[in-house]
């Protein structure tokens, strides 16, 4: 008698509203390699990733605390959130 294997679903932790979710349900912000900083909506893109939840509240809270400068090792400036939050609020 074989067992189905169960398919482990990779969790991460949002920067922030700290809880934790399906890697799916997240966005990945990703400083790359040039290191510019940009939403990733496939989860494709290569680079240092952090993961937040799909929602500007997410972001706002992230950035006000600076979670994701110290997540990417850089220091994001407020242009770059500025572009992301309306980014997100267009995917939202």
């Amino acid at each position: 008698m074989e067992q189905q294997r169960i398919k482990k679903i990779p969790m991460r932790q949002c920067l922030g509203c700290n809880e934790h979710k399906p890697k799916r349900e997240l966005l990945r912000v990703v400083r790359d390699p040039e290191g510019n900083v940009s939403l990733d909506f496939t989860g494709k893109k290569s680079g240092r990733g952090a993961y937040i939840c799909k929602s500007v509240k997410c972001l706002r809270k992230a950035a006000k605390s600076k979670r994701i400068d110290k997540n990417l090792g850089c220091a994001i400036p407020d242009e770059v959130y500025e572009k992301m939050e309306s980014e997100l609020s267009e995917n939202e």
